[in-house]
């Protein structure tokens, strides 16, 4: 066992045996993830259930310990992760987060060997992924950005949508890892085209919610039953996952994060950056941000973006009970 790694803050899982067709490759390749939130946790539970050995780290111990409790094994820095393993996952929250995970004092680069990949699950600037990849190139380590589609739900069943940037060769490595935790894994381009791809996917995501909350509140101030016209709507050209899935939150004021709004805000945040570079006007875009930055505002970051909805309600001046 390694020095600074611990396996004792639970007692190993035994109901999750190693899976046998991926036993031989973990063995010669031990796993790193770093970042146990609400989407990185099932994501890295995955990848030890199907029998790759891990080590992990995140800010809490409280947030490893389901993870030791399945077999892996906690280490007290990301630096002393990187020094264990051959391929490492990042999954945090934002730009800034990443670089202290890669860059930072006891970050992944202190104790990289050249020929570890880092694959940077998290949705940041494309611009600081390629700066990112150059310096970690000039040690030896390949840099994948691959952010991620599916919340929370798609994190748990192992079917997220998966967007890479980076050296074919990188990806190789990583594609088995990759068809544990996703079922639609897409090599994108290089460095940084990851990023623009989620960029895009949040593009059609956010304005997407908009209407689907300007659909369900038309027909609730017309007095139809907005759950059969999404009904209606979901067996026609209008049926997409956002209508199937956050229709019915909408229907329900069911807004419990699977994907919080605060993220989504910092998402726009980026397409929006991205787009003033590349000097391109996003309307659309700029209007779902701030119906985002409004639910912020009102001190509803930590719900589902989905809840933008009682945005539109209150622009509208309809609440929840109104019958107008």
């Amino acid at each position: 066992m390694p020095t600074n790694c611990i396996e004792d803050l639970a007692v190993t899982d035994q109901t999750h045996p190693i899976a046998t067709p991926a036993q031989a490759q973990a063995q010669a390749h031990p796993v790193g993830f770093v970042g146990l939130g609400i989407m990185g946790r099932p994501m890295a539970l995955n990848l030890r259930r199907a029998g790759w050995p891990l080590f992990v780290h995140a800010r809490r111990a409280e947030a490893m310990a389901p993870l030791v409790t399945a077999g892996a094994f906690a280490c007290p820095t990301p630096a002393e992760v990187a020094s264990q393993v051959d391929i490492l996952f990042t999954m945090v929250a934002d730009t800034a987060d990443v670089e202290h995970v890669i860059l930072g004092h006891e970050g992944i680069l202190a104790g990289a060997r050249p020929g570890l990949v880092v694959v940077d699950m998290s949705t940041i600037s494309a611009a600081a992924t390629r700066v990112m990849a150059r310096r970690l190139a000039d040690h030896g380590v390949e840099l994948l950005d691959a952010p991620v589609s599916g919340g929370e739900t798609g994190a748990i069943q192992g079917s997220l949508s998966i967007m890479v940037g980076g050296t074919a060769t990188a990806f190789a490595r990583a594609l088995p890892l990759f068809q544990v935790l996703g079922k639609n894994i897409v090599h994108v381009g290089g460095h940084g085209a990851g990023q623009v791809c989620k960029a895009c996917n949040q593009v059609v995501i956010s304005q997407t919610l908009a209407g689907v909350g300007e659909a369900l509140l038309l027909a609730r101030a017309a007095g139809v039953d907005p759950a059969k016209v999404r009904a209606a709507l979901l067996g026609g050209s209008a049926q997409s996952k956002v209508l199937e899935m956050h229709g019915q939150r909408m229907i329900d004021r069911n807004f419990a994060p699977g994907f919080k709004a605060r993220l989504h805000q910092k998402d726009l945040r980026l397409v929006l950056e991205a787009a003033q570079e590349l000097g391109l006007a996003l309307p659309g875009t700029a209007l779902a941000a701030q119906y985002l930055n409004a639910l912020v505002g009102r001190g509803h970051g930590e719900l589902d973006s989905s809840a933008l909805y009682e945005i539109l309600e209150v622009a509208n001046g309809r609440g929840p009970d109104s019958e107008n």
